[in-house]
């Protein structure tokens, strides 16, 4: 019997954790398919998507998977590489390094720039409503679906952190939601659905 890559490389991780050598296992940018894949071989124990504002696909079918086979989810990349902060603009882009992957990615080119950017600047308001920051309102977004467990932000220095920390204890209403919601319909920002369909606290 042929076995193929991911059978064969989960499997593996399976026995390590039989063996008590590694505690739980887990998979990145795994689609639903390789998640079903792997699923029966051993259960998945976490999954590791991108997931933002602006990337919100993992929202229509990996997130409900995992959510579905008690699979635990902690999202990446939540402040879409910069995009979702604070003092983030174009003539931050202007000032890239000329090596810096970014300046080939389509979500930071035109069109789609001014778009991310006018959906970034639509959250000053609740930022403000709740004595928080842009980038905090981007990472509670993420957290405020149903299935995901975590976030992983990434920060260069302790002001960054300092910008995005808040976002463990901050609980987005329902007017909140409504109002990103609105502001991904209007700037026609990313893809993906645009709100949780349940709110862990209002």
């Amino acid at each position: 019997q042929t076995v193929t890559a991911i059978e064969g490389s989960w499997g593996g991780l399976g026995r390590l954790i039989a063996e008590g050598r590694v505690r739980a296992g887990g998979v990145s940018n795994f689609t639903v398919e390789l998640l079903e894949r792997a699923e029966r071989v051993r259960h998945v124990d976490s999954l590791q998507p991108p997931f933002s504002l602006i990337r919100r696909d993992m929202a229509a079918a990996e997130i409900p998977w995992a959510a579905e086979h008690g699979t635990g989810v902690i999202v990446y990349s939540p402040m879409q590489s910069g995009i979702l902060t604070d003092r983030f603009g174009t003539e931050r882009v202007a000032r890239m390094a000329p090596d810096d992957w970014r300046h080939r990615s389509p979500r930071f080119q035109e069109p789609q720039l001014s778009r991310n950017i006018a959906l970034r600047d639509a959250l000053w308001p609740i930022a403000q409503r709740h004595g928080a920051t842009v980038a905090a309102v981007a990472v509670a977004w993420t957290i405020a679906w149903p299935g995901v467990t975590g976030a992983i932000v990434g920060a260069r220095s302790a002001e960054q952190v300092d910008g995005w920390i808040g976002a463990a204890g901050l609980k987005l209403t329902g007017q909140d939601l409504d109002e990103i919601a609105a502001a991904i319909g209007s700037t026609g920002a990313g893809s993906g659905p645009a709100r949780p369909r349940l709110e862990r606290a209002l």
